[in-house]
């Protein structure tokens, strides 16, 4: 006797039966870069169909996201002014505290994720406090936390400390419960790598380094065990969420976590691999449409219950035929 597999691809119905692993919107999480003034809306040319936005146009990309049934919107700012401590970023009037309160004026149901980093915010590009030519842990930590406290303050749903410094995950949990907010919650950028893949979105949010690099605080590539390690400790410390930073290239990461761990895992498809499937597709090698869905059920699949993609917008449409 012959064993059918193909019995089970016979039509559209029975595969649509017996599929595995499928996509919904409100899994999605979309990316928003906010700037400082008025009436902007200037595509990305590093991430295109993606857009700069200032506060009074935030209301149309958020009622994009309305009507694509997304998840929540993760904000990262562009500030006008920089300085060796990132004061930008956890002032009352910043930029991103600014979007917080314009969104959730628009939209006060929308969920609302805010990074937690410094990079965007300081003139040298580090995530952090520099002495010596080198970032401080723990003196990174206190500005870390007065940053999230602000996104807090400012009616954040949940923020999401992207900076890789150790023990940051306890100090803001314990800054928050302090201050009245321990029902917000924390995504962690638990295994984040010092990827190849993050060039668009350095140009987008202008947060290239000045010197150096960032491989004394984010991950080696080539280390498969130590992002176990790290999602214990963010565990530990109070994670609401665990993330896995880029996507494509680390399936098998996110597949690691989905084994240990019993936590929601999240996943960040990239500025790069957007970008590649993107400029593939202008230039007619791939299909563009097919790709970016198989993508994006690949991390799925991989063991991701979030996924926050530059694709989303797109993707949720398809999702809707």
């Amino acid at each position: 006797m012959i064993k059918r597999g193909r019995r089970l691809r016979a039509n559209s119905a029975i595969r649509d039966m017996v599929r595995e692993t499928t996509l919904n919107s409100k899994n999605f999480i979309y990316p928003i870069f906010v700037i400082e003034g008025e009436n902007i809306k200037n595509e990305i040319s590093s991430l295109p169909g993606n857009y700069h936005f200032s506060i009074d146009r935030l209301e149309e990309v958020i009622k994009e996201v309305e009507e694509a049934n997304i998840g929540g919107v993760l904000l990262f700012g562009i500030p006008n002014k920089k300085d060796e401590i990132g004061s930008e970023g956890f002032s009352d009037n910043g930029i991103v505290q600014k979007a917080i309160r314009k969104i959730k004026e628009i939209n006060k149901d929308l969920f609302v994720i805010t990074d937690v980093c410094m990079c965007e915010y300081t003139c040298h590009g580090h995530c952090g406090i520099i002495h010596d030519n080198d970032v401080d842990n723990d003196e990174t930590l206190k500005y870390l936390g007065k940053i999230a406290l602000s996104h807090a303050k400012a009616g954040a749903d949940m923020v999401a400390p992207s900076d890789m410094m150790d023990g940051r995950i306890r100090f803001i949990r314990n800054l928050l419960d302090d201050n009245g907010y321990e029902n917000i919650s924390i995504m962690s950028y638990s295994a984040k790598y010092c990827s190849a893949f993050y060039g668009p979105f350095r140009d987008a949010a202008n947060s290239a380094p000045q010197f150096g690099d960032r491989k004394t605080y984010q991950m080696d590539p080539a280390n498969r065990r130590e992002a176990l390690r790290e999602m214990e400790m963010d565990i530990e410390e109070g994670a609401d969420i665990i993330m896995v930073k880029p996507a494509l290239s680390y399936l098998d990461i996110i597949r690691d976590g989905r084994e240990h761990f019993d936590m929601p895992i999240a996943a960040y498809s990239v500025s790069g691999e957007y970008a590649m499937i993107k400029t593939a597709g202008k230039l007619g090698l791939i299909d563009e449409e097919r790709v970016m869905m198989e993508m994006l059920t690949s991390i799925k699949r991989a063991g991701a219950d979030i996924i926050i993609t530059y694709h989303a917008l797109e993707a949720a449409k398809i999702l809707k035929r």
